[in-house]
């Protein structure tokens, strides 16, 4: 999987879990059954997903390490 697919699906991922978030805590204020823990959860969720997509844009953003392959073949070391 390419990175520009990977930070896709980790964008749907994140997305997905901020709307489940945020709809489970509209359905506190309605008068619904819901517990604390269960937005715990899903908080937890959605900042693990928000983490992994900043993790992988990070990682995209970075320059490839010393050492790399790339920049071996650029030398001629390959």
């Amino acid at each position: 999987m390419s990175t520009s697919d990977r930070i896709e699906v980790l964008e749907a991922e994140a997305h997905y879990a901020r709307q489940r978030h945020d709809l489970y805590r509209a359905k506190m204020y309605g008068g619904r059954p819901t517990t604390m823990s269960r937005l715990r959860e899903l908080e937890r969720i959605h900042r693990g997903a928000e983490a992994r997509l900043r993790a992988a844009k990070l990682e995209r953003a970075a320059p490839p390490p010393a050492g790399s392959s790339a920049e071996q073949r650029e030398a001629g070391g390959d």
